[in-house]
């Protein structure tokens, strides 16, 4: 199966927070997307691996994805290191998007810079013809590498190079984000308070979509960094 566009997240969720506004827009525009998580999230305050197991597959039917994967590395504990870059590209060779969208590069959570760093060196190796890989059958993999790594910008705030216009997509993104309901605000929880647990903090989810749409002229926007120069083919493509 080849998609359009892979969204990344080193837990289940980061994609939801970050970046689902765009995904939902993209899918009704007809591109096709998939998910892949890093890690269970099993270092979370909240809930279990499990729990999140279930929240991450009704998120990403909700959604529309094409499928949802979970590589299994070690929560708060991987290593950028061979093993984990070649687990990420066999799911690159496998679906062969164009697209990558990965975590931030800088965040409150070390997770996340690293995940960004391993998931980007990850889409360069993929491309090289003498890495070898093989599917779940076991048959050869050919190289792949995709046009081009976006990344989406999570708790700390950042400059973007580009946002991507969400109005009309908040309130289903805030539907994804809560279908983690471990893990957000639930006043009848009895589990122990997190950064991310409260109220207040979805109010912030809102409202950050805003910050990043107002310069731009819009309503709500998604906020995107890339370490490489963007090309355009016309000055009419800019928004």
């Amino acid at each position: 199966m080849k998609i359009d566009i892979l969204a990344v997240g080193v837990h289940p969720d980061d994609v939801e927070l970050a970046c689902s506004g765009t995904l939902l827009k993209m899918i009704d525009q007809g591109k096709t997307v998939g998910l892949l998580d890093l890690t269970r999230g099993e270092l979370g305050t909240r809930g279990s691996a499990k729990i999140r197991d279930k929240e991450a597959a009704a998120s990403a039917k909700k959604m529309g994805a094409k499928f949802r994967v979970n590589v299994k590395m070690a929560d708060g504990f991987f290593e950028i290191n061979k093993a984990n870059k070649i687990k990420i590209i066999e799911v690159l060779r496998e679906y062969q998007p164009d697209i990558v969208l990965a975590n931030a590069i800088f965040d409150r959570h070390p997770d996340h810079g690293n995940a960004a760093k391993l998931t980007a060196e990850a889409c360069f190796l993929s491309g090289l013809v003498k890495i070898k890989t093989k599917n779940k059958k076991g048959k050869p993999q050919k190289k792949w590498r995709p046009k081009a790594v976006y990344h989406y910008i999570q708790d700390r705030d950042m400059k973007p190079d580009f946002v991507v216009d969400i109005d009309g997509y908040l309130e289903r993104k805030m539907e994804l984000i809560q279908t983690f309901k471990s893990q957000f605000f639930n006043p009848n929880s009895k589990e122990p308070a997190s950064p991310i647990s409260s109220k207040a903090f979805l109010d912030v989810v809102r409202a950050k979509a805003n910050i990043y749409g107002r310069p731009a002229g819009i309503e709500f926007a998604e906020g995107y960094t890339v370490a490489r120069t963007i090309k355009i083919d016309s000055l009419f493509d800019i928004g």
